[in-house]
């Protein structure tokens, strides 16, 4: 029996790495100690777990970033999401209609909004389970590779031979701005109509679920709606698809975490100042949802809690702004990880905002999201 290394935190809330080691007989066994967070947590069993990959290595002395172990103290984060191949084109400016201009570099990485929030869940050295789908082509090796060497346990992710793995065209413009055209590939497609009783075993025994809009909306309500059963909390990220999101799904959510550009979207209200954002905002706690996280981009966040005053963070400057792609994402899943780790709700935006401060200085989604002694040490520095 060998003793793990576990990343712990101090009850009283100061920020740093505390080494843990602890031996086991249940390496991998799930329980909550986190009194912020209420939820029906029950022992789940490894072993009957799937391995969906015999073709892609999972031996951890091949992995640069192994998995973080489970143990007594860790009650995971479970994505359940999208995995893309982003295939990045440098450019000055966009193309005009009928244009053609030649870009100054291209190049192919892994991305995908769920596999970006799980990477930057493993990277951030917290337990940390991606559900999803590739297809079985050389775009789906990428992801699984990029994935293990984020430390991210893939049990869970099927490959699909009847669709190819999703992927993206992304415009990166010389200002670090960028535009996204997506394919949604084994993302959209290939899903079971009704999730294995393995799938939602991993979910009912998480610490907090993250979902995404790039998945169908079918699958992110089966899995909310199991979350929710066993009183484990849901954070929704509203990036995705355009579609208005249901009810049924809002009914199952615990944050629901959009940009303005989406908060206007979806609630077809103004979002350009501060007091117009808030009244959006109003629309989907009338819908049920009592916390509704903002990125606002250079403007910071703010989360707002029903019936209490908007908690603001503003951003925490980079030194310099490479690439955007990936922040949101980083962002929300760096709230999800402090969150399930027992910090306050301000302390939680504070460690998005810099976890997403580093990802912008770095081009790519997955190589960008931050190790957790990076954030934590610019924390330190502001």
């Amino acid at each position: 029996m060998s003793a793990m290394r576990a990343v712990a935190f101090s009850p009283s809330n100061q920020w740093y790495d505390k080494i843990q080691t602890h031996f086991s007989n249940h390496p991998n066994r799930a329980i909550n100690t986190n009194p912020h967070l209420q939820f029906n947590n029950t022992t789940q069993n490894q072993s009957n777990r799937r391995n969906l990959f015999p073709c892609f290595s999972t031996d951890a002395s091949k992995t640069p970033n192994p998995p973080t172990p489970l143990t007594i103290t860790s009650s995971p984060l479970v994505v359940v999401g999208s995995a893309n191949a982003d295939i990045y084109v440098e450019i000055d400016r966009l193309p005009k209609e009928g244009e053609t201009i030649s870009a100054k570099n291209g190049q192919t990485l892994a991305g995908g909004k769920g596999a970006n929030q799980a990477a930057c869940g493993g990277k951030l050295s917290y337990p940390t389970y991606f559900v999803g789908q590739v297809g079985e082509d050389a775009h789906g090796k990428l992801i699984t590779e990029a994935l293990q060497s984020g430390g991210v346990h893939l049990d869970h992710l099927s490959a699909v031979s009847a669709a190819p793995t999703g992927h993206a065209v992304v415009m990166l413009q010389s200002d670090g701005q960028n535009s996204i055209i997506i394919v949604g590939g084994a993302n959209m497609h290939c899903w079971p109509e009704k999730l294995s009783d393995e799938d939602l075993e991993v979910v009912r025994n998480a610490g907090i679920v993250l979902l995404q809009r790039e998945i169908p909306e079918s699958v992110n309500t089966q899995v909310a709606k199991a979350a929710k059963s066993a009183g484990v909390p849901v954070i929704l990220d509203a990036g995705g698809m355009e579609a208005p999101i249901s009810q049924e799904l809002l009914n199952f959510v615990d944050i629901l975490s959009p940009n303005e550009t989406e908060l206007r979207r979806l609630t077809g209200m103004p979002t350009e100042s501060f007091e117009q954002i808030s009244h959006a905002v109003v629309k989907f706690h009338k819908m049920g949802v009592k916390q509704v996280l903002v990125k606002l981009g250079s403007k910071g966040s703010a989360l707002f809690v029903e019936g209490e005053e908007p908690i603001k963070q503003s951003v925490i400057s980079a030194a310099k702004v490479l690439d955007t792609t990936g922040a949101g994402d980083t962002f929300t899943a760096s709230f999800a990880v402090a969150l399930v780790e027992g910090k306050s709700k301000r302390e939680c935006l504070r460690f998005a905002a810099a976890a997403a401060s580093l990802c912008v200085q770095v081009k790519g989604a997955i190589p960008s999201m931050p190790e957790r002694k990076s954030v934590l040490n610019l924390l330190q520095s502001h």
